[in-house]
């Protein structure tokens, strides 16, 4: 429940730290009115931590850096052309912004930049009226055109101006009410809802580095299914990644199998839960949450309905792969974190073999080979993807799964897997075998390198005695 009371206190706390304070008394000094705007009122209201502050301002672009510059000790002015100058001041990095009244092309979503007048002009033409209040300064005044403290009792989000409007402005605020819906844990009004769902094909207008970016944010909040589920429920998902919709399968009274879509659902908040216990210091691991909610994504294609009633989906995790590059790739994912989310998809299945039978030692070592970087990435995927009811089989997996990891480490400890090499390298190969650089020097290295995996450490005088045997029966 929202206290107002000790709500106003944080704000006055806010507007008393030094960084407020210069600026306040900087802009009052040059007769400008400053007000903190967005975010940092919203979470100082809900008592969460503020990380940015944004300021806005009567003051244009060249007044501000004019005002800015004897009071920091670092300004930048990128954003100069939509009337925003960056800052160091106290310590903190800023962002000061003319009021603006821009308007929208409605083709291209490019806004036509225009500086506004007054704080409540340029606070309704904001995206969400939680977002649509700021906090005068030095005056300590509370302005809040459009209901947001309301909305903040009601844990609801709501635009300022009518939804088809604000969406229509710019399409990617939809996104940002699954995102705010996520973060925040609230819920869109009814108006709000309709709009995603009527207004969903507006997105194509936006670019993909930018649906990427909200995307991103998304998956980097504690509860990023709430937003996920909105997303689905209005079909806006199926504009850019509608690979997530298509795992709600049809289960016919013949052939039963588990809700993909809602397992997939859970394996991300498992892998959220399992990410916090293990590095609960460590910011939010994208592209584990983006494996985790794409890891099933092959299924639908791979689906196959069995006579006696199963269901089979083999080789889903290599399909699943292709799929989530290609998705990845068109949402302009950067390279790494593209090939970590195949390699993890790619992955996933591996370790159910294991639950089945105890590995040897080889299989062990092949395993870790195999995820290479992405090891403590695949035990957590692979723990997170155990959604069985099951208590039994649930327990089962769990203690395989322990299993391996203990010997993991012992394996690593007697044997440096981390560094997993053969005792030969390319040089000493051609060298013993006295071949020049080519194919052969490669298979060699291959040979090897099974022997390492297969056997543990051998001594570089075995290696070469096997290598030399090894040539000799290839004849």
């Amino acid at each position: 429940m929202l206290n107002m009371a000790e709500g106003i206190a944080r704000l006055g706390a806010l507007a008393e730290s030094p960084v407020v304070d210069t600026l306040a008394r900087a802009f009052a000094d040059a007769g400008f009115d400053l007000a903190i705007v967005g975010g940092p009122v919203r979470d100082a209201l809900l008592d969460r931590t503020t990380n940015d502050l944004d300021f806005t301002t009567d003051a244009r672009p060249d007044d501000i850096l004019r005002i800015v510059k004897p009071i920091s000790t670092a300004q930048w002015d990128i954003g100069r052309a939509f009337g925003t100058i960056g800052a160091k001041v106290a310590g903190e990095q800023v962002e000061i912004t003319t009021y603006r009244a821009d308007s929208y092309d409605g083709v291209t979503r490019k806004p036509t930049v225009e500086f506004g007048d007054t704080l409540e002009a340029d606070l309704v033409r904001r995206d969400f009226t939680v977002n649509a209040m700021a906090l005068r300064i030095p005056g300590r005044t509370l302005v809040d055109p459009t209901g947001g403290v309301e909305d903040l009792v009601a844990r609801r989000l709501r635009t300022p101006a009518e939804p088809a409007v604000s969406f229509g402005d710019d399409p990617l605020r939809m996104l940002r009410a699954a995102r705010f819906s996520s973060q925040l844990g609230f819920d869109p009004d009814p108006a709000t809802v309709a709009a995603m769902a009527e207004l969903r094909a507006t997105l194509s207008i936006v670019s993909p580095e930018r649906i990427q970016g909200e995307l991103v944010r998304l998956l980097q909040t504690d509860d990023p299914v709430r937003g996920i589920r909105l997303l689905v429920e209005t079909e806006l998902i199926g504009e850019f990644l509608p690979e997530v919709p298509a795992l709600r399968l049809e289960v016919d009274e013949h052939h039963h199998h588990k809700d993909v879509y809602e397992h997939s659902l859970t394996v991300l908040r498992q892998a959220i839960d399992l990410e916090h216990a293990r590095h609960p210091d460590a910011a939010p691991d994208v592209p584990l949450r983006l494996a985790a909610l794409l890891h099933d994504i092959g299924k639908p294609a791979t689906r196959r309905l069995e006579p006696n009633g199963g269901v089979t989906f083999y080789h889903h995790d290599i399909k699943g792969a292709r799929l989530a590059r290609k998705r990845l790739q068109a949402l302009r994912f950067d390279a790494d974190t593209t090939t970590v989310v195949t390699r993890l998809i790619e992955l996933h299945l591996r370790f159910f073999g294991y639950s089945e039978g105890a590995w040897t030692d080889s299989a062990v070592r092949r395993y870790v080979r195999d995820a290479g970087d992405e090891l403590e990435r695949l035990h957590i995927l692979t723990r997170a993807d155990v959604t069985t009811r099951n208590a039994r089989k649930a327990g089962r997996l769990a203690k395989a799964y322990d299993d391996i990891e203990r010997r993991i480490s012992e394996l690593a400890a007697q044997e440096q897997l981390d560094a997993m090499r053969p005792a030969l390298d390319g040089n000493r190969i051609q060298e013993v075998l006295g071949i020049g650089p080519g194919r052969e020097v490669g298979e060699a290295y291959r040979f090897l390198l099974d022997l390492r995996l297969d056997e543990g450490i051998v001594s570089e005088d075995e290696a070469e005695q096997r290598l030399r045997e090894w040539w000799a029966a290839r004849g």
